[in-house]
């Protein structure tokens, strides 16, 4: 086999790796799609191994800086061990969904929620790209500043033919992705934010993290997302506090 040969063989492999093709449980509908019975049924899951636990939850450990909508990550294999969960959701991670479930307040009042892997995935994308121009630049491909601390991407310097962005698990609609100073990628949530303030009842003021209207309200958490407050009755950055 000649090695011209070899290379195409292995740059096929590579794009259908890249693509997921290799993994046709993620394509399989039960795994795109959050059901509500899942959801209730891993909520009571956890609510049981609380009350067999003198009110511990079932988390995996996680590092104490990991921003806090992706610190909770509920750990299956302990509601598994315990006889509590028979089977992991076909949406989970875990099950080839595309779905990790995780846990809102669990100190207090420990809600299951989802991140959406493919927010993650698309970050991922333009942060492999980043990382490839900053080992070459130092320097972040910085474009139009938002505020002091944020700014656009230059995506034409990351080799991208149209601006990156996140589709919301909450709207359906392209969020963009900024940057901060340091090179951090966050999605712009502000448009989603915008629409829940409207259509649900809270008391926010002018320096409440307001991304907990997303959380509280929806089955989705608004992760990589940066601090946002309400001012005048719109979503507005504020320092990071995660």
């Amino acid at each position: 086999m000649n090695n011209t040969y070899v290379r195409a063989i292995g740059a096929v492999f590579m794009i259908f790796l890249l693509s997921g093709c290799l993994y046709p449980e993620s394509e399989l509908s039960k795994n795109q799609v959050p059901n509500k019975l899942q959801l209730k049924t891993v909520q009571s899951a956890v609510d049981t191994y609380s009350e067999k636990t003198q009110g511990l939850v079932p988390i995996k450990t996680a590092e104490k800086d990991t921003p806090i909508f992706r610190k909770y990550l509920i750990d299956f294999s302990a509601l598994k061990q315990k006889g509590i969960l028979a089977e992991i959701p076909g949406t989970a991670y875990e099950n080839g969904g595309i779905y990790q479930y995780a846990l809102l307040t669990p100190e207090q009042n420990p809600r299951v929620k989802l991140i959406d892997l493919r927010v993650s995935d698309a970050l991922r994308e333009v942060g492999v790209k980043l990382q490839i121009y900053r080992n070459e630049y130092l320097y972040p491909p910085f474009g139009q500043p938002i505020t002091n601390n944020l700014y656009k991407i230059d995506y034409k310097k990351l080799g991208f033919e149209h601006e990156p962005y996140v589709v919301s698990p909450y709207s359906q609609k392209n969020l963009p992705i900024i940057m901060d100073t340091d090179g951090n990628l966050y999605v712009d949530y502000r448009a989603d934010l915008y629409e829940a303030l409207k259509k649900y009842d809270h008391q926010y003021k002018t320096g409440d993290d307001i991304r907990y209207i997303l959380a509280e309200n929806t089955p989705f958490l608004p992760v990589y997302s940066y601090p946002y407050t309400v001012k005048n009755g719109e979503p507005v950055y504020m320092s990071p506090k995660e």
